[in-house]
């Protein structure tokens, strides 16, 4: 009976080191405030990979919030999604690692909801460095949705745990259309960017 219970303490303690080694949390500070996500390592190990070699590369440091897409600001589309989008804009002196392949919501099990953190991409398989958060539940943005006409999805890769708020008022900054805006972007171009101050590991 004893040797069984040294083993179940010894299974839990061991569980738990695994749980946190596939959970990797992070920190954006950004000026309107902090966000906390953790980055599920376990269901989409590439995608993960890829971004903490940004992080802790200092990459994102001095980039920032730049488009923000709501309700009332893509007429142009049919099918609507609410986000925020960042990256390396304003730090374009830092180069990019090279794209890498699209880990489908299908096979990871990480669906779009409200919080959920993602890789923008325009083709599949090239996307980098640019990510977004999903405000509210953006079923079209996974595998099958058709937000992106390839039917592909995008890559989520983990979750908002604390700061959703900053988020959300992030999503409410004052947007313009700039000169020589793509179609698809019109209206969405964040007036004064939100400055990532720093986006580190917790």
């Amino acid at each position: 009976m004893f040797r069984l219970k040294i083993f179940t303490l010894l299974f839990i303690v061991l569980s738990a080191i695994s749980a946190q080694a596939e959970t990797v949390k992070v920190k954006i500070e950004t000026t309107m405030g902090d966000i906390h996500l953790d980055l599920y390592a376990d269901k989409a190990p590439i995608t993960v990979s890829n971004f903490l070699r940004y992080i802790d590369g200092g990459h994102f440091n001095g980039g920032g919030f730049y488009r923000v897409v709501r309700m009332n600001n893509q007429a142009q589309n049919n099918i609507k999604i609410e986000v925020i989008q960042g990256g390396m804009s304003g730090n374009s002196d830092i180069g990019l690692f090279e794209p890498i392949t699209l880990e489908r919501t299908n096979l990871t099990g990480i669906k779009h909801e409200d919080g959920t953190i993602s890789m923008a991409r325009g083709g599949a398989d090239t996307a980098s460095s640019e990510f977004f958060i999903c405000v509210n539940e953006q079923p079209s943005l996974d595998f099958g949705g058709m937000r992106n006409a390839d039917g592909q999805g995008f890559a989520a890769f983990g979750k908002v745990t604390m700061g959703m708020d900053v988020v959300r008022a992030i999503q409410n900054v004052k947007t313009d259309t700039p000169e020589g805006a793509l179609e698809y972007t019109s209206g969405q171009s964040v007036l004064a960017p939100v400055i990532i101050n720093s986006f580190s590991r917790e």
